[in-house]
């Protein structure tokens, strides 16, 4: 079997993961119901009580913000809040929504109750996003038809319907559309037993031999997040077949997930990367993201979104005022030590 090109290995899977589109396969594998859904049960119990409620008044469901990294589950909430209403879901992005008349577009075609997704809301512009206040409070659109002495303003009354934002970011919203939302509610990253019960249903969805070291073993180096789950499961059932007769076990996941490059604590070459750079160039930190990104020949958002949060939530760095600093965890990660006066030495 031929090795993954650069792309789909090492520096990029991770990142490359999260960022494609969902594919079929993977929607197929999306819960519909909570009974379904598995993990966050904080956010989970929030929504069945929102949902029951509104169910109770015969209301549309009040507007809910999700925020955290990506792969966790916010659009597949969204959809389950759309099941179990019996609403339909509209899915669009912030950066897709340009002008006044994109969102006049999106509104005015809802049916009542109605839930409306814009994934990455903070990227909505903030001239567009000031026509969400009206259309979040009051259900209504102020639009300005033509310009100069032809301009003129038309309201537009639209359903009652229910806004869900998905957002990586929460910091770069502004407080006024913030306010606006009833719940505001973040996922965190999953633990490995409940991404160990994710990969068996996928595998069981997907007809997958598994036996449980070899879920236990995808589930651990998943880095928390179940859309990395299911396509380390892709790739390990394409290596399972070409050299192990088709049957998932925890040597075979193994090798598989050596072959990407990806670790047994979930590290792809692109964090051990940003560690050793951090290491051996700055000396632990502390320093910029826009200075790792460069140093690490990445996007500095992509390392913010995708790379960072894991690695501070595992305790390899940490974020101060000044900038990123390295823990000791950080250095052992990439074979180093830190020595007094901030010197590093090998351990190897």
């Amino acid at each position: 079997m031929p090795a993954p090109d650069s792309a789909s290995k090492g520096l990029g899977y991770i990142s490359s993961a999260l960022a494609a589109p969902v594919s079929p396969v993977e929607a197929a594998l999306r819960p519909l119901s909570f009974a379904d859904f598995t993990g966050q049960p904080k956010t989970v119990e929030r929504l069945k009580i929102m949902v029951g409620a509104a169910k109770r008044r015969g209301d549309a469901l009040n507007h809910i913000l999700l925020s955290g990294p990506p792969g966790l589950g916010k659009t597949t909430l969204a959809f389950i809040l759309g099941h179990e209403l019996g609403k339909a879901v509209r899915v669009t992005s912030g950066p897709v929504i340009e002008k006044a008349g994109d969102l006049a577009g999106l509104l005015t075609n809802l049916e009542e109750g109605d839930i409306l997704f814009i994934d990455e809301i903070h990227r909505i512009p903030k001239t567009v996003e000031e026509y969400l206040y009206s259309a979040m409070e009051d259900f209504r659109l102020d639009i300005m038809i033509d310009q100069g002495p032809n301009a003129r303003s038309v309201r537009l009354s639209i359903p009652r319907f229910t806004l869900i934002g998905a957002t990586t970011r929460a910091g770069l919203l502004t407080a006024p559309l913030r306010s606006r939302f009833t719940l505001q509610t973040r996922l965190d990253y999953y633990d490995h037993a409940t991404l160990h019960g994710i990969v068996q249903r996928s595998c069981g969805l997907l007809k997958v031999a598994i036996d449980d070291g070899g879920a236990r073993e995808i589930a651990t180096r998943s880095r928390g997040t179940p859309r990395v789950a299911n396509n380390l499961i892709n790739f390990v059932r394409d290596f399972a077949q070409e050299r192990a007769a088709g049957k998932i076990t925890q040597p075979v996941a193994a090798a598989a997930l050596e072959l990407l490059e990806i670790d047994a604590a979930g590290l792809d070459e692109m964090d051990k990367r940003m560690l050793r750079v951090m290491a051996e160039n700055y000396r632990g930190g502390p320093v910029g993201m826009s200075t790792i990104a460069v140093a690490v020949g990445e996007e500095a958002e992509t390392l913010e979104e995708v790379h960072e949060p894991f690695l501070i939530q595992e305790g390899y760095l940490q974020r101060t005022p000044q900038g990123r600093t390295l823990t000791g965890k950080g250095y052992a990660a990439v074979g180093l030590k830190a020595a007094l006066g901030g010197e590093q030495e090998s351990l190897l």
